[in-house]
């Protein structure tokens, strides 16, 4: 019988270790400026303040100026900062920037874009093609220079100029544009138009005021009403102490 010799055993190679994942890091900066110069600053500021009160009483609606938008998971090259943007479903809160995959992949259904003379048609015509790939529905975009109003509507899946902005109401917001008027108004629905921080300040100080007033002219109509009545009541007293009776007087 031939014995059995045992096969040699092959040695195994150690296994490398796996490196860890990269962590992706995605900037709450672009290292832009908000704004270029004063005008466009105050645009800005009044469409998003505006938006703010406009929609304070809802929890699920998300209002923001100059945030960056990461619509791409895993490439943070793939970004774009509106002037202001509006996110319906998603909650208020503190973000250093909107990662939409974080976002319940919601993005952005309304943005506006503030022009500076120092933008190019070149870079507003990849901000509109960005916002048409990444899902926006409506786009506007505002000159305050030469007071043009621009807006695009998603229609069939893509981001449709819209021909006439005079009086347009946008499906989403329910605000109307006025831009026949110089500069620009915007309407709330309830028809009053958006105003700055420092006009709905002295809207506010003046309506205290009127409270005010009204309260002291109150105030003094019941002053008056008290002082005729204590005459009413001296003179029946003094009626009556002439042995006549008021009541029939």
């Amino acid at each position: 019988m031939t014995p059995v010799t045992a096969s040699p055993t092959t040695p195994t190679a150690p296994t490398a270790p796996t490196a860890p994942p990269i962590a992706v890091e995605y900037p709450d900066s672009d290292g832009q400026p908000m704004a270029e110069n004063t005008l466009q600053f105050e645009w800005i500021t009044l469409i998003k303040e505006n938006l703010d009160w406009l929609f304070a009483a809802d929890p699920q609606v998300f209002v923001a100026g100059d945030l960056l938008w990461y619509p791409v998971e895993g490439n943070p090259k793939i970004r774009q900062a509106p002037d202001a943007l509006v996110v319906f479903g998603r909650p208020k809160g503190y973000r250093g920037s909107y990662r939409q995959w974080q976002e319940d992949h919601l993005p952005p259904q309304v943005v506006f874009e503030i022009l500076s003379p120092g933008n190019r048609p070149g870079e507003m015509s990849r901000k509109l093609l960005f916002y048409q790939q990444y899902g926006v529905e409506e786009y506007y975009l505002y000159d305050p220079d030469s007071n043009r109003l621009e807006g695009w509507i998603r229609q069939e899946g893509i981001l449709d100029w819209i021909e006439t902005v005079q009086d347009w109401v946008s499906p989403r917001l329910g605000i109307r544009f006025d831009p026949s008027a110089d500069p620009l108004v915007i309407y709330r629905p309830d028809g009053e138009p958006f105003v700055s921080y420092g006009e709905r300040s002295r809207q506010a100080e003046q309506e205290r005021q009127r409270a005010e007033q009204e309260s002291q002219r109150a105030e003094q109509e019941s002053q008056r009403a008290e002082q005729e009545r204590q005459r009413a009541d001296r003179l029946a007293a003094k009626l009556r102490e002439l042995g006549l009776d008021p009541e029939i007087l």
